[in-house]
């Protein structure tokens, strides 16, 4: 009999659900997986898409967790003064296995006293703001410091999937998954960083997301260090 492998993601308003179901779509195949969807409470949680994802576990009711993973999202600037959400991380910390991140996922990590002297990948526009949480951000798809392992923004959550995937089931298992799932990216347009993009798209961007970013770094350095 296969032993329980019970891999949680937090959810929390204003999620990037893809940092959270790309790599959860992976994870849920692999032998023994039990995964759940945890959050305070078990009303349907909005994402940043607007459409709702339903919880499958509150904080009180959560199982210790063989897999921690905090996906990002703009929800993030609240999440981390939210004591309720950090108490939860650092309690199932002490016991996981991995205690993992996708995209700016790592920041509440980071809130949370999780990542103080750990290597850490977190989306280009956020990376700079792991220094105040004692991480090292590192620009990679995928980055592994012990028993860490975070993804970079958003899509790189999959590759971050099947790389713990090879983790807890073995490369055989991660491999016969990314065939299963037929994940071959070949985009069409060869400009997913700042680098590939060009600083004339990078700062359009930035541009566009200035008041989201202004407001959710106001509540990042408000956090205690």
């Amino acid at each position: 009999m296969t032993t329980p492998i019970h891999i949680g993601f937090l959810l929390f308003p204003n999620v990037t659900q893809l940092d959270m179901t790309g790599p959860l779509q992976i994870l849920s195949r692999v032998p023994g997986a039990k995964t759940h969807l945890v959050w305070k409470r078990y009303e349907p949680v909005e994402t940043d898409a607007r459409f709702t994802i339903n919880p499958t576990v509150s904080f009180a009711d959560c199982p210790q967790l063989d897999v921690l993973c905090v996906p990002g999202g703009f929800g993030v600037g609240d999440m981390v003064l939210d004591a309720e959400v950090l108490d939860f991380l650092r309690r199932q910390a002490e016991g996981a296995r991995y205690v993992t991140s996708v995209c700016n996922g790592a920041l509440l990590l980071g809130a949370a006293g999780l990542l103080k002297g750990y290597r850490s990948a977190c989306h280009w526009m956020w990376r700079d703001y792991l220094h105040r949480f004692g991480a090292e951000p590192v620009a990679e798809r995928v980055v592994r410091d012990r028993n860490r392992i975070s993804g970079g923004g958003v899509t790189a959550g999959i590759d971050f999937g099947l790389t713990l995937a090879a983790e807890l089931a073995g490369e055989e298992t991660a491999k016969m998954l990314q065939l299963a799932f037929e994940y071959d990216p070949q985009p069409p347009f060869d400009c997913g960083t700042p680098d590939k993009a060009g600083s004339e798209i990078t700062a359009r961007l930035r541009a566009m997301q200035h008041e989201k970013l202004v407001l959710a770094e106001q509540k990042i350095f408000s956090v205690p260090v």
